[in-house]
């Protein structure tokens, strides 16, 4: 990994000399020591609802939100230039890990107190944004996949607790055009529930690769004959317009299939992730937070305007507003006790599915272990190749790869 983020280090300090620039304490006015520019990449109802709530909060600092379209790639380019960079970023977590190594996060707790977050936030949240022990983002919402249901084929009263009871439900139902259940089979992020529903894992919080361990192994072996009952295609738009359109009964997807659905005139059922009979462990997907990250130069040199705006990012009303437009989780435990989250069906059933779900990994490794381990799902689901054959292939090529990096 050092050859990577050296390389990454030195894209950034090439941009830096390039704008005759450094991260040495800056020399700010005080109307720019009050200006907090973030960059995200959600759509224009969040930011909205976002920056609506921080005017409202934090009158005295102006905040100015900046729609990044490819905004990963942007911080690796000017993260070290303040005069390039933003204050903070608004995205998932699951890429701090890279700008970590890269030296341009300040760590939240150097912002805010531990004890304070602690006692504020759903603990997954802050285990997601915790990268080498250090917390670098402060979580706003959290979403995870869902299983739903189509009430007009499968009743509250059947729907499947375990998972034997659902592949009794796809062999009764799979006929005619038809599909019991559907899902993105072959792709890592929605097959890493079924792993780790056996204890398995794709890659742990330390960089273990997983892939070849035996509860992997059997999560996969078992997977295969629910894989049987499904469509050979297993890709986003597939597995969607089945189940929008009426021809699969129910699915495991993620809080953007809902209002798709809705609209769609289908009477939506949400429930708990059925649990595996072998292990007594429900199918437990990965969990992703979306939070803002703070630039280290922003820390040190506009340090009272960054604390205003975290303090008030974790209001529980700024979380209760981008619930409602976001059909996604706040991540600050007292929005639960707004009657307009905990009456939001799809909402809670995140919040009970999280009890459960295991945090997107954060280290850099992962962007190969998503490669990786499609490849070896299409391998063993879609080609009919040995699962014990693939997953040790996977497991060495993984390795391989990360060796590499470092």
């Amino acid at each position: 990994m050092k050859r990577i983020i050296a390389l990454l280090v030195s894209v950034t300090m090439l941009a830096t000399l390039l704008c005759g620039c450094g991260t040495q304490a800056q020399s700010l006015t005080e109307e720019e020591k009050n200006t907090i520019v973030i960059w995200h990449d959600k759509e224009e109802a969040v930011s909205e609802a976002l920056l609506g709530e921080l005017q409202k909060l934090v009158p005295d600092v102006t905040v100015q939100l900046e729609y990044k379209s490819n905004l990963t790639e942007a911080l690796k380019m000017v993260g070290n230039d303040p005069k390039a960079a933003p204050d903070m970023y608004f995205f998932a977590h699951d890429k701090i890990g890279v700008y970590a190594e890269m030296g341009i996060l300040s760590p939240i707790t150097d912002l805010i107190d531990r004890q304070t977050l602690d006692d504020a936030y759903v603990p997954m949240t802050l285990e997601a944004a915790t990268y080498d022990g250090k917390l670098y983002q402060l979580p706003v919402y959290f979403e995870t996949l869902l299983f739903m249901y189509n009430r007009l084929y499968m009743a509250d009263e059947n729907v499947p607790e375990t998972t034997e009871q659902l592949y009794a439900y796809m062999e009764e139902k799979t006929r005619g055009g038809h599909y019991g259940f559907v899902e993105q089979h072959s792709t890592a992020y929605y097959s890493a529930g079924w792993i780790h529903g056996f204890g398995g894992y794709i890659m742990d919080g330390n960089g273990n690769v997983g892939l070849n361990m035996p509860e992997t192994i059997a999560a996969l072996e078992y997977h295969k004959k629910f894989v049987e009952l499904m469509p050979g295609e297993s890709e986003y738009a597939t597995v969607n317009t089945l189940f929008q359109e009426g021809k699969a009964h129910a699915t495991i997807g993620g809080p953007w299939l809902v209002s798709a659905s809705r609209a769609a005139g289908m009477d939506l059922g949400i429930a708990a992730m059925p649990i595996v009979d072998e292990s007594q462990i429900p199918i437990s997907p990965y969990m992703g937070v979306q939070g803002v990250q703070v630039l280290k130069h922003a820390a040190e040199n506009k340090t009272e305007a960054v604390k205003k705006v975290l303090n008030a990012l974790m209001q529980p009303d700024v979380g209760i507003t981008l619930a409602k437009v976001s059909g996604c989780a706040p991540a600050v435990e007292a929005c639960y006790e707004s009657e307009e989250v905990t009456a939001d069906d799809v909402v809670m059933a995140m919040r009970e599915t999280a009890e459960n779900t295991i945090p997107m990994p954060n280290r850099p490794e992962m962007d190969i272990m998503w490669t990786v381990a499609a490849d070896m799902l299409v391998n063993i689901n879609m080609s009919g190749q040995d699962v014990v054959t693939s997953c040790e292939a996977a497991q060495k090529n993984a390795e391989e790869l990360i060796r590499k990096m470092q």
